[in-house]
């Protein structure tokens, strides 16, 4: 596997992705044995490249974290605790 540009992962992906996603078991097989031996992608990354899912749980936001006062302060004193500073405020 040498090194490969963007743009020609962008195509071997959209090339290989069509034959992919067309073919039956063994043939998927042997596409994505190649493609991974092209692009050095894992191999659960490379399936969901060429079926074309760019994220593996689309609409997923990361949550906020909400913590009331009496737990931001109990956070804040154990971290002061644990980096040994005294902040002021």
């Amino acid at each position: 596997m040498g090194w490969l540009s963007m743009a020609t992962r962008k195509e071997l992906t959209a090339a290989a992705g069509a034959r992919y996603r067309r073919s039956d078991r063994a043939k998927k097989t042997r596409i994505l044995d190649e493609f991974v031996d092209i692009t050095g992608f894992h191999r659960k990354h490379a399936m969901r490249a060429l079926r074309g899912q760019e994220d593996a749980r689309p609409g997923r936001r990361a949550r906020r974290r909400v913590y009331n006062e009496a737990e931001h302060n109990a956070l804040v004193l154990l971290w002061e605790a644990q980096t040994g500073s005294a902040a002021s405020g």
